[in-house]
Parts: C-alpha cells; structure tokens; sequence
C-alpha cells in the first residue's frame, strides 16, 4: 500500500470550510485518492448533515463565518466520537492546544498540501482495526474496567466512551502496563507524521493524556492510574 493509498478503503469523510476554492479542491483530491467525500459550506450545513449520516472521520475549518470549527466539534463530542482534524491558519501552539481540548484528533496549519491531508487521514483511520500486542484480558482502575480486546472501558456497568485517539492510548498503554512509555514513543504510536515528532506533538499527547485522565482517574489532578513518570514519559498501573 502507498503512503497515498486510503487506510479504510471507501471511508466516508466530510470536509467544513467556508472557502468553496479550498473545499472543492480538497473534495476532488480526496475523492481521487479513493475516499467518499461530502463537503458542507459552514457549521450549520455540517450539523445537518451529521444528523443524517455517518461518517468516518471529519474535516472541519476553525476560522469559518458563524459558529467555528472547535465549537463545533465540541458539539460533535456530545454526540460520536468521529474522528476530527482541524484546518487552522492560526499556528500558534495556544490555538492547536484549545483545538485538541475541545476533542479534535489532529490539526494542520494552513497553507498545506492535499497530501499532508491525507497522511494525517490514513494515520488517524489506521488506529481503529490495530490490534493491540498481549496483555491483560481486563484491567481493573478503580471501579473502571478496561477489555483490550473489545477496546471497552467501563465506570461500574456504564460504558464511558473514548474518543478515537483516547481508545488509542488506551491500548498502547494496556498492552505494556506498569511500563514507562516516552512520548516520543507515543507520538510514534499514535501515528503522527515523524517529521512533526517535535514539541509541539509532544505537547499534544500530553493533551490528550489530560483528556483520557478525566475519564478514568477518580482525580486527574492527582493521577493514580495513567502516572507521569517525570522526564521519562507516562505509565499505567492497574489496581
């Protein structure tokens, strides 16, 4: 498979932005690299069309007329846990930073080019059939219960849904507990482009540990479970 050619063969993907020149031309690219495309002009368009259809991963623009690209997918967190990356000509660390908190999987700053996009695309649709090494059947953090197998993470009997990047983590960590994994390592893992494994996708996964840290820590504040283990990285203890 080439690095252009789709992870998930026909995956349905829906791309946001206001600029018809930009979302006509990522439609006819993506579509050529073999994917499904539905292209909407603002957020109130998009809501329309994730009422009624599934997709398998989203593209949304942050600086559009109207509601923007992070409270939309703030709104679209309520609802799935589609993947989401987010189109932004504002590079800066901060703004990545608020994207990734409001649930986006990924970001690429403007001007890119198409094939940037669908790299990002394939690492992120990738993550889902990966099949994490052995481990534990179960792991038990507190009353939250963790099954590699099925990806299922469960408060008691309720199921807490993970985000597709925060399922990632999960099985990354599961499949080596009481490990130290680096967040070089993460990076690596999560699938991100080595040539950005820099600071700034450091500082990226440590959003995303945050964000999964609320799901199974009683007080992610003061974590118990998925620890930081200072200058090396991140380890999870079952217990």
């Amino acid at each position: 498979m080439s690095a252009d050619a789709p992870a998930a063969p026909e995956a349905h993907l829906l791309i946001v932005d206001d600029d018809e020149r930009i979302r006509a031309l990522l439609q006819k690219y993506l579509i050529r690299q073999g994917y499904l495309v539905t292209a909407a002009r603002d957020a109130a368009q998009a809501r329309r069309l994730l009422a009624g259809l599934s997709f398998d991963l989203v593209v949304f623009d942050v600086m559009m007329p109207g509601e923007d690209g992070v409270s939309l997918t703030r709104w679209l967190r309520t609802q799935s846990e589609t993947p989401v990356i987010l189109l932004t000509a504002r590079g800066e660390t901060g703004d990545r930073i608020e994207g990734l908190e409001a649930g986006a999987d990924d970001y690429i700053a403007k001007p890119f080019e198409p094939r940037e996009l669908v790299l990002r695309i394939n690492a992120i649709l990738r993550r889902a059939p990966q099949q994490a090494a052995p481990g534990p059947a179960v792991l038990m953090l507190g009353r939250m219960r963790y099954e590699p197998e099925t990806g299922e993470l469960r408060d008691g009997t309720t199921p807490v849904r993970l985000t597709q990047t925060e399922a990632a983590l999960m099985r990354i960590f599961a499949a080596r507990p009481g490990e130290v994994i680096s967040r070089e390592a993460l990076v690596d893992q999560l699938g991100r482009d080595r040539a950005g494994a820099d600071q700034a996708q450091e500082r990226a996964v440590d959003v995303q540990i945050t964000r999964l840290r609320r799901k199974i820590e009683p007080d992610p504040k003061r974590p118990r479970y998925l620890q930081t283990v200072r200058g090396e990285g991140y380890m999870l203890t079952a217990g």
